[in-house]
């Protein structure tokens, strides 16, 4: 089976006072129609650059300056800017954390979505409206002619998150990114919403790269799991891999701050210093200023260990029995 996006070798760089910085680092990975990806690390490791830079909205003075994006077999880095416009929504859609970026605070939710249709699709405006309703009604919004008829400001933040979510569907693209986007919401909403996304890979058959910081999100709605910690995927796998036996002694300090992993009332436990600057990285491995178990070895890079698909980028990985 033909991945639904294929991403190989992706370098992108930023020119900075202080010269070149990498903030995504030789990232690949793969993702298959209908399933879900979790892309995950703390603040600054490179996930929604990442992101950007699979749909080519890295701007000066960043620039993709290696790699290979390919959806549904179509390298995007090789298109014009006028054929990569015309696959954006179409073919690969993103959804942002704060829906207004998404949202014209000034247009009514039906004018917006239906203006995003006949960009694409020839089509009467009444035909978009019909079109936009089922969009909206397949995210799970109630009375969705209604909803067509407000103005973004009148709905509440996980209804704007679902007309985000239902804008990214209006084509039935291949892929969805959606970067931190049940952030702001509260866990209620939160849980609904990752409900109905699993729901929509089921049924529409979209690879949804889901961004987040959160692992215990990912760990009930992604099939897979990559890591990432200053501008690389240290791990990979499954998320049954990851969650159940992580190898990078990055992951499974991520996975010790989640609370419900914990008996109430206890001190978590947290990882030690913070994320490096991307201009002033240590020698080899990144990680290792915090990392429990470095070495002297851990000066050096890195090598890239695979056991049954499950890949770390660690001298000194995780063995779990």
């Amino acid at each position: 089976m033909t991945a639904a996006l294929d991403v190989k070798g992706l370098t992108t760089r930023f020119e900075t006072r202080a010269g070149h910085v990498t903030a995504v680092n030789d990232v690949s990975f793969t993702v298959q129609p209908g399933r879900i990806m979790g892309l995950v690390g703390e603040s600054g490791s490179g996930k929604s650059v990442t992101g950007f830079s699979i749909l080519g909205l890295i701007d000066a003075p960043g620039e993709v300056t290696a790699g290979a994006v390919l959806v549904d077999g179509v390298d995007l880095r090789k298109l014009s800017k006028e054929d990569l416009r015309k696959m954006r929504g179409r073919k690969v859609a993103m959804v942002f954390q704060d829906p207004m970026m998404t949202l014209n605070p000034v247009l009514r939710v039906g004018d917006q979505m239906a203006m995003a249709v006949r960009v694409h699709q020839a089509m009467s405006k009444s035909d978009a409206l019909e079109h936009a309703r089922k969009a909206l009604e397949v995210v799970g919004i109630p009375s969705p002619a209604e909803r067509l008829k407000a103005y973004p400001h009148q709905l509440s933040g996980g209804m704007r998150q679902r007309v985000a979510i239902a804008m990214a569907l209006l084509h039935s693209p291949s892929v969805i990114i959606a970067d931190e986007a049940t952030t702001a919401l509260d866990v209620s909403i939160q849980g609904q919403i990752l409900a109905e996304v699993r729901e929509l890979a089921d049924t529409t058959g979209a690879a949804i790269v889901w961004i987040t910081h959160d692992l215990a999100v990912v760990s009930s709605l992604a099939d897979n799991i990559c890591v990432m910690y200053a501008g690389r995927i240290v791990e990979r796998g499954t998320a049954e891999q990851v969650i159940g036996g992580p190898r990078h002694p990055y992951t499974q300090g991520l996975l010790d701050s989640i609370p419900a992993r914990h008996e109430p009332g206890r001190k978590l436990p947290q990882i030690p210093g913070s994320t490096p600057q991307l201009s002033r990285l240590p020698d080899g491995c990144p990680f290792r200023p915090r990392c429990p178990r470095a070495s002297e070895l851990c000066r050096t890079e890195p090598p890239l260990d695979v056991r049954d698909e499950h890949a770390v980028l660690c001298h000194h990985p995780l063995e779990h029995v």
